[in-house]
């Protein structure tokens, strides 16, 4: 079964964004992914705690092995620029076998997953 980690800001930590909708379609889109056997987690910092994220994402990116990390747009868009690279070489310090993916907006988690895993773990 491949296992994907989903990685996040926490979205009631970030200004303008409608939190309960958007962690209802992240839900959905995790639902989608177990429906098609995939093992998925998700882990959610503070938008306002960047410097106390490490250890979080540090522990989640070395629980397992993981097929795929996606690195959720908040990170990259509300987020700063050296924020986004700590967390791509967290990834890929913590996670070297894992495929790096980026969804566009919330609604494409499942999407931005299935172009990564690798075709024998596919759904």
């Amino acid at each position: 079964m491949a296992a994907v980690l989903v990685l996040g800001f926490d979205p009631y930590t970030v200004p303008d964004v409608d939190g309960d909708a958007l962690l209802a379609t992240l839900d959905q889109q995790l639902t989608r992914l177990r429906e098609q056997s995939v093992e998925v987690s998700s882990v959610q910092v503070a938008a306002d705690d960047p410097a106390g994220s490490e250890s979080v994402f540090v522990a989640a990116l070395s629980e397992r092995d993981w097929d795929v990390v996606v690195i959720g747009g908040g990170i990259r868009v509300k987020g700063e620029l050296t924020f986004f690279e700590q967390v791509v070489n967290l990834v890929h310090r913590h996670a070297p076998g894992a495929a790096i993916a980026f969804n566009g907006r919330i609604d494409e988690v499942a999407e931005a997953v299935r172009r990564w895993l690798p075709s024998s773990a596919a759904p």
